[in-house]
């Protein structure tokens, strides 16, 4: 054993019932508890904004092309979806093509209205998101032979307007004439993604019938959402396609048609930036603190340490060398504790929340080792060079003023 660590572990001992054995145990808490609730903000946060943002691109789709004109109405400015189009679309990146248009208009019953948004969908729309979301009825099944009269409607709509699967619905729509129009549709499904900000608002419609209001041909749509293969960045995928296609069409990110909720998601990092920040303080001072209050104690023996003939670097590795073992047990605790609660978080999902205030009905966790490993190979650097200000005590210490005999 060498000479450090044996002096060391009679230096420190959390047996004794002395003021550092007390000291330690405290900064062996402090250390565990600010691991662990840096490691709970982490994965709540990372998962918070990933399932925020799988949302939003499953209800609008990663890109979207739409004509370049200042109508920020939701009546959309058609174009024609042809072969120049198709063809300057032929990039390795993108998954799939859906023809969509939206179209305002309003539902009315008997006692209720309430304002909608009609997107209408093709035959070939990839309805995974939205199948995974299906809480009644099922999906419809459209062609280009005729229109279908099919709609899903969210769980909002269906709670507000009292409608259920299989009810009929007039939904009214205003012309360029300023005439109002009634359509009559048939409720196929009804979903509910918890975003309410599309759930209150979007009702899925056959494209042929939104062609049909709006006197389009059948090769005009209002918007193509653009599906990207897995692990493309996104704001690099939009600018290859924002350079491809004609000019008379833009082409726009799912933050770009939702920035409210981005710009709400990229807060969340701040929040978590403050409470890594504080635990980083909080529990730094604490070591600290325990540190001094041992090498205080210890005065004596530093002393006799350096009357045998032991320089500050060796009395200083003596300190360091138990007090990171300290702060690795500590880290452990808290690890163990603060990944054993998300754990149990993921699968009960037993903290819940209000899905109108945070899109999510429990609270999300997401596990990135990547990021757990930064996060504890950050802080114990961190801490250990923390530990190196108490340790400068040593230097001062005089072997004739702190030997006292008796």
């Amino acid at each position: 054993m060498k000479a450090t660590r044996f002096i060391s572990s009679r230096i420190f001992s959390l047996s004794k019932e002395n003021l550092s054995s007390t000291v330690m145990k405290i900064a062996m808490l402090s250390i565990a508890l600010g691991i662990a609730i840096m490691l709970i903000s982490i994965s709540v946060v990372v998962g918070f904004k990933n399932q925020i943002k799988d949302k939003v691109i499953g209800f609008v789709s990663p890109i979207q092309i739409q004509v370049l004109n200042q109508n920020e109405s939701m009546e959309e400015t058609p174009f024609v979806y042809d072969s120049l189009v198709k063809s300057r679309l032929q990039l390795p990146f993108i998954k799939s093509i859906h023809q969509t248009a939206n179209k305002a208009g309003i539902i009315k019953t008997d006692s209720e209205i309430q304002g909608v948004v009609l997107k209408g969908v093709d035959k070939d729309y990839n309805w995974d998101y939205i199948s995974s979301n299906i809480v009644a009825g099922s999906l419809p099944e459209y062609n280009d032979a005729e229109r279908s009269n099919d709609v899903i409607i969210s769980k909002i709509i269906s709670d507000k307007m009292h409608l259920g699967v299989g009810d009929d619905i007039r939904i009214w729509f205003v012309g360029e004439d300023m005439k109002a129009r009634g359509r009559k549709f048939s409720v196929k499904g009804i979903y509910e993604t918890g975003l309410v900000e599309c759930d209150e608002r979007f009702v899925y419609c056959d494209l042929n019938q939104i062609r049909r209001l709006n006197g389009w041909e059948n090769d005009e749509v209002g918007h193509l959402e653009i599906m990207l293969t897995e692990g493309v960045d996104i704001e690099e995928a939009n600018n290859i396609i924002y350079y491809s296609i004609p000019t008379n069409l833009l082409s726009l990110t799912a933050s770009d048609l939702y920035p409210q909720i981005f710009d709400w998601l990229e807060l969340q990092d701040m929040n978590v930036v403050i409470i890594i920040a504080l635990m980083l303080m909080v529990s730094g001072v604490t070591i600290i603190s325990m540190l001094l209050i041992i090498v205080l104690e210890r005065t004596s023996t530093i002393g006799v340490l350096k009357a045998m003939g032991a320089d500050n670097a060796f009395v200083r590795k003596i300190f360091l060398q138990r007090s990171r073992k300290i702060l690795l047990v500590g880290m452990l605790i808290g690890n163990a504790f603060g990944l054993g609660l998300c754990v149990i978080q993921k699968y009960t999902e037993f903290i819940k929340l209000s899905p109108e205030s945070y899109y999510l009905s429990s609270v999300p966790i997401e596990l990135n080792l990547w990021y757990i490993l930064m996060l504890n190979v950050g802080t114990f650097l961190l801490w250990v060079l923390m530990m190196l200000i108490p340790t400068m005590v040593i230097n001062n210490v005089k072997p004739s003023k702190s030997i006292r005999f008796e």
